[in-house]
């Protein structure tokens, strides 16, 4: 591939010159077949509980920012692996109800099909910003979730009941 080029024949357009929201939909409408960004900053940047950035055939990328002292919500996904990785804030992630460790930014997080998980924002002042990674999809494509709440109410049986 010629430098300057995207594989494709055509003239690359830097990324830094189009702004985040519509580098994305730059990205999908041009009919690329996958994510391409600058994950760290779309998190950070992102203001919303959950936010489906892509969703492929058998993974999806999600962005989420938790307010401090909210969790994402126990929940056991019995047919899909997930990773997190925290961009910025502190927190905690529980397996099982019983195993605990602490998060800080840069932390990445695995959790196997069939595991009780939850992850908390242990701040009082700043959001935990993460990304997570679904494999298979988990949610709507393009699905955007501004509250916790909202996350909830448009998804019911995604959360589990109560202890």
């Amino acid at each position: 591939m010629q430098p300057g080029h995207d594989g494709r024949g055509t003239p690359a357009q830097p990324a830094a010159s189009i702004p985040g929201d519509q580098m994305q939909s730059a990205k999908r409408s041009s009919g690329m077949s996958g994510y391409v960004g600058h994950i760290d900053s779309v998190t950070i940047e992102n203001p919303n509980f959950r936010r489906v950035l892509f969703t492929g055939p058998h993974m999806q990328l999600v962005v989420m920012s938790v307010e401090p002292g909210e969790d994402i919500g126990r929940e056991r996904h019995p047919a899909l692996d997930q990773f997190f990785r925290v961009e910025q804030g502190e927190g905690e992630v529980v397996f099982n109800d019983t195993e605990h460790h602490v998060l800080h930014d840069g932390d990445a997080i695995l959790v196997p099909a069939g595991t009780w998980h939850n992850v908390i924002n242990t701040s009082s002042s700043i959001p935990l910003k993460l990304y997570t990674l679904y494999a298979p999809p988990n949610h709507a494509d393009k699905a955007v979730h501004r509250t916790k709440a909202d996350a909830e109410a448009a998804e019911p049986s995604v959360r589990p009941a109560a202890l």
